[in-house]
């Protein structure tokens, strides 16, 4: 079952857990100063190293070539590749599980980057999820390390374990009470980084925010997981504590209801007012308030955004196509409850 239409735990703040290698083979230049010949020769033989892990997963291998500008974008509004790996598809290729929880991008900026998604906060699973598919490639394959720098990496920032962990985290409360600025700061120096998942740092649409680590050399893998997820519980607790003071205002209950009446009723609905609303009424589902799943409100968050919405209907379909469309399916699903 893909991330998204799962709940793990914590899942009423943590929508899903990340953990993501950058490694690179010692043979080769970076892909930046590859042609797309030497790319493909690069994908053809990580291909061969990860498909044939003792892994338990059935992973799929494709070419980004093969797929179309709107399939692709999908896939990086489901955080399954980066936005920038959409974008050009020269060289570069996929290796997806049938679930969803781990991809695997062939020369994006690194030779390989190796990612394992779970639903709620799952760090310790991802991470060993993700060692498996490591593991196997230094086995076969000579990687480029340093004894000082650690795993080298084309971009600095990378350099040393190469890994990057983060949650995705629900936090209309804290947003509401205005001290989402006074959080990142707080937690950068702790060595992580708060922002948000869609919209920048003057709009947060949907109250969502990643929280990843930002510091990669001179901190063990584990190190830096086991930060990640202190710092996550306590901001989840924070979230927690927020949400029962601002549930006491029945001003903003009714918020709440009036964004379920808007999502329930609505004939047309733009992408980021979407988001706005099925952020309050998730708040009010985690909270109890209104009877609804918050695996059917994950899935609708993903399902709902502009290319996934086009790649599911197989066709390209204008703004205000895809406005209605959408309205209609969120009513639908909301309906059913499930």
């Amino acid at each position: 079952m893909k991330w998204y239409s799962n709940k793990g735990e914590h899942s009423d703040v943590v929508l899903s857990t990340r953990i993501r290698f950058a490694r690179n083979l010692k043979d080769y230049p970076f892909p930046a100063r590859l042609s797309t010949v030497e790319k493909e020769k690069v994908n053809e033989i990580m291909r061969d190293i990860f498909l044939a892990a003792d892994s338990g997963e059935k992973l799929t291998y494709t070419e980004m070539k093969a797929l179309s500008s709107v399939a692709a974008v999908s896939l990086a509004e489901k955080h399954l590749i980066s936005p920038e790996f959409a974008s050009d598809p020269n060289g570069r290729a996929l290796l997806l599980s049938e679930d969803e929880d781990v991809s695997i991008m062939l020369c994006e900026e690194d030779h390989a980057r190796i990612q394992v998604i779970l639903p709620g906060l799952a760090l310790e699973d991802a991470y060993e999820k993700a060692l498996k598919f490591d593991k196997a490639l230094e086995e076969k394959a000579a990687i480029a390390f340093d004894r000082n720098l650690g795993y080298l990496t084309q971009c600095p920032t990378n350099l040393g374990t190469g890994m990057r962990a983060s949650v995705m985290l629900h936090l209309p409360a804290l947003a509401e009470n205005g001290v989402i600025a006074r959080l990142a700061a707080t937690v950068a120096k702790l060595g992580l980084t708060l922002r948000g998942v869609y919209g920048n740092t003057s709009r947060f649409v949907g109250s969502l925010f990643q929280l990843s680590n930002q510091v990669t050399l001179g901190i063990s893998e584990q190190a830096a997981v086991q930060n990640l997820n202190a710092i996550a519980l306590q901001i989840a607790e924070q979230e927690t504590q927020a949400r029962q003071a601002l549930l006491k205002d029945d001003a903003f209950i009714d918020r709440i209801w009036r964004a379920y009446g808007i999502l329930t009723s609505a004939h047309m609905i733009g992408c980021d007012e979407f988001c706005d609303l099925l952020s309050l009424v998730r708040l009010g589902a985690a909270q109890g308030i209104v009877d609804l799943p918050l695996e059917t409100l994950s899935r609708l968050l993903i399902e709902m955004q502009p290319a996934t919405i086009n790649a599911k209907q197989g066709e390209s379909l204008s703004q205000r196509e895809r406005d209605v469309f959408r309205a209609e399916a969120v009513k639908k699903a909301l309906s059913r409850k499930q």
